[in-house]
């Protein structure tokens, strides 16, 4: 924990690492972004820094998230992701004014339209988001394996089976478990 707040889950896929600022969805539920302050906070190390956030803005933002686990959960389980999730998602992203730009190393970054644009930084998360669902990006929408988690991500190993959105909490809690109930004890 840091600043009283739980640690931020980040990933390599920036749309799945935005739903995992809930966490434990199928227990007791973690909510990594509580206030807008913490919002900024995880825009920042996901490298779309913004100056401030507005609890308007957080709200976007949360419904952003939920709209991007909704379509990715029924990606991973074959189902059509719901109307209204893709309604969120392609709103986001068309209000966005961010610009992708190359860096001379080679790489994109994004470039925000100000530094208190919020929308801007949800604007190129929902673009993230629809080229995972859309399939143009290589890998396979997942959920995890955990009872407690089950949340949405993108596998891009090699073999496409990896079971956990994350090896060091839901992995790990689950080897402990099998070990712990293999050797008689309880978890």
């Amino acid at each position: 924990m840091s600043d009283g707040f739980p640690d931020f889950r980040l990933g390599t896929v920036l749309a799945t690492s935005f739903t995992a600022t809930l966490t434990e969805r199928r227990g007791e539920a973690v909510e990594r972004v509580p206030t807008p302050q913490r919002l900024v906070d995880w825009l920042t190390v996901s490298g779309l820094a913004v100056d401030s956030c507005t609890a308007a803005q957080l709200e976007l933002a949360r419904e952003l998230r939920e709209s991007i686990h909704a379509a990715a959960t029924a990606a991973a389980i074959g189902d059509t992701p719901p109307v209204s999730a893709v309604r969120v998602i392609n709103d986001r992203s068309i209000e966005s004014r961010a610009s992708a730009v190359l860096t001379p190393e080679g790489t994109r970054h994004w470039r925000l339209s100000s530094a208190s644009r919020v929308e801007d930084a949800l604007g190129v998360i929902a673009a993230d988001a629809i080229g995972i669902l859309s399939g143009e990006r290589d890998g396979k929408l997942a959920l995890c394996a955990s009872p407690t988690c089950q949340a949405a991500f993108f596998d891009t190993s090699q073999s496409r089976t990896r079971k956990w959105c994350d090896m060091g909490t839901c992995g790990n809690r689950q080897k402990k478990a099998r070990f712990n109930a293999s050797k008689g004890k309880r978890p």
